[in-house]
């Protein structure tokens, strides 16, 4: 990115950390992750939708699954050590996380979430998710995130 205006507080904390990525931008009026890793030409193994859900505790917890797979919330709420899990409505999204609904990266929340990530990432080179605003992705090895934030590998997905 040219100017620092154009980019999200997603990058200026990867710049920070000193991480390469990659951006990749497409049609903001895109809200589907399957719709978006078509329109850039990635496979749907690779791009990740980042969901957020609440615990019976009322923990809050930040899932990551490809875009052609559903988070299997019994799967989720293991991982978590929970007896069960619900998303968490759209309109909370923005306040619980500083995100818009289709703009939701695991990196930069207003507050760190415990974050997991399916295990089908560890079979691919690098992973691509929300940059932190509709239109954006950043693209990143596993471990690169995993330097910025904690994220925990789980079996999380079923198919659609």
């Amino acid at each position: 990115m040219s100017k620092n205006t154009d980019k999200t507080n997603v990058m200026r904390i990867l710049d920070q950390k000193k991480i390469e990525y990659r951006i990749h931008t497409y049609d903001n009026s895109m809200l589907n992750a399957v719709e978006v890793a078509n329109s850039l030409g990635h496979e749907l193994a690779m791009v990740y939708k980042t969901l957020v859900t609440e615990g019976r505790t009322k923990e809050h917890y930040v899932f990551m699954v490809p875009s052609d797979k559903e988070l299997d919330l019994k799967k989720a709420a293991k991982a978590a050590g929970e007896k069960s899990l619900d998303m968490i409505a759209q309109k909370e999204l923005l306040p619980l996380t500083g995100y818009i609904h289709g703009g939701c990266s695991p990196i930069g929340m207003k507050k760190q979430f415990r974050t997991f990530i399916d295990r089908t990432a560890d079979n691919v080179e690098t992973i691509c998710f929300s940059g932190g605003r509709v239109g954006y992705q950043v693209q990143l090895p596993l471990r690169d995130l995993q330097k910025v934030i904690r994220v925990t590998v789980a079996d999380l997905a079923k198919d659609m």
